[in-house]
């Protein structure tokens, strides 16, 4: 979660797991991916460094391409957790 503030001065709390992109229209506009915008006074670098900051503390790390996207992928068979 990300805290950003609102053109009208309010605080607001954001999923950053659910940010599409991000864009400066000249104000910072945040799309989420259930459709909606929300426009913020933070600037574009900021809202990403938040989220990325946000992700880096939640231990998030996208799975990697390829393969299953087993976490134990890689590991011997007699290895992998049951």
């Amino acid at each position: 979660m990300i805290k950003v503030t609102k053109l009208n001065g309010r605080e607001l709390v954001v999923n950053a797991d659910l940010i599409e992109f991000v864009e400066t229209i000249p104000d910072t506009l945040i799309s989420l991916t259930t459709g909606r915008k929300i426009m913020v006074l933070e600037d574009m670098d900021t809202v990403i460094q938040m989220a990325v900051s946000y992700r880096s503390m939640a231990k998030i790390y996208p799975i990697p391409t390829g393969g299953t996207g087993s976490v134990f992928e890689g590991e011997p068979k007699d290895k992998r957790r049951r």
